[in-house]
């Protein structure tokens, strides 16, 4: 080989070396985005945590002084608040006691209208009763034809009257009890001996209640005492208002 030649062969291994270098140089490893988000940088090193200058600069004479402050506040707003939840306690009970009331006068009135109105209605029925009454005591069936029609009204009476003791009607039983113009009213006087002065002898029309309501006054012959020189029982009659007038001038 001539000595032109060996410069040029040093030459091309020189630039295979050197390209075989290049082919073997391994790529840098990539960076993650995050990772370089979240490690910290130069500036981050260099910022100071932060304080609050203004809580510094005050003395605690200051603070104390802020801070009862705020609770007198707040002490003085509890304090309108619970008298304003007084007052709505206040106002609910009395709207609770009116409520009460309204609703007791409400039943009484009620049950004092349901009254009225079976008074009105067991009244007009009395009259039929009265009937019956005379019927049973001045009627004397003779044959058995007669006593079968005495037996049949006897028992339609019967379940009348048991029909109106159901609704809370009971009959005056005022013979031999003092005269009451509450529930009696005198349409006689006799004269006598046998009883004391203002006591019902005799009761001519039968009275009824209703509970502790008067269907009907009891129409009574009364005793009045009899005058010295009188020698027999005499029968007169007057009504309730002259009776009221002697039994209040005389002890009963």
């Amino acid at each position: 080989m001539s000595e032109e030649q060996k410069p040029l062969e040093t030459t091309l291994e020189n630039i295979k070396s050197s390209s075989g270098q290049m082919g073997e140089t391994k790529p840098e490893p990539s960076v993650d985005p995050k990772f370089e988000s979240n490690s910290p940088t130069n500036e981050d090193k260099n910022e100071e945590p932060f304080t609050d200058s203004a809580s510094e600069s005050l003395s605690p004479e200051a603070i104390m002084t802020s801070l009862q402050q705020e609770v007198a506040m707040l002490s003085q707003q509890l304090d309108e608040q619970t008298q304003q939840a007084e007052a709505n306690k206040k106002r609910y009970i009395n709207l609770a006691a009116e409520f009460d009331n309204f609703r007791k006068r409400t039943q009484k009135e009620k049950e004092d209208l349901e009254i009225q109105i079976k008074c009105k209605t067991i009244a007009e029925l009395l009259p039929v009763i009265d009937n019956f009454d005379r019927a049973r005591t001045q009627l004397k069936p003779a044959t058995d034809g007669e006593m079968g029609i005495h037996k049949s009204y006897q028992s339609v009476y019967k379940n009348f009257v048991d029909g109106l003791k159901r609704l809370g009607v009971s009959a005056m039983r005022p013979e031999g009890q003092p005269f009451d113009p509450t529930y009696h009213e005198a349409m006689l006087r006799e004269y006598t001996d046998d009883y004391p002065e203002g006591t019902v002898i005799e009761q001519l029309i039968r009275g009824y209640l209703l509970g502790d309501q008067v269907l009907r006054h009891a129409m009574v012959k009364v005793a009045a005492a009899k005058d010295p020189d009188q020698t027999s029982e005499s029968t007169e009659n007057y009504s309730s208002s002259s009776y009221s007038e002697t039994s209040d001038s005389s002890s009963m």
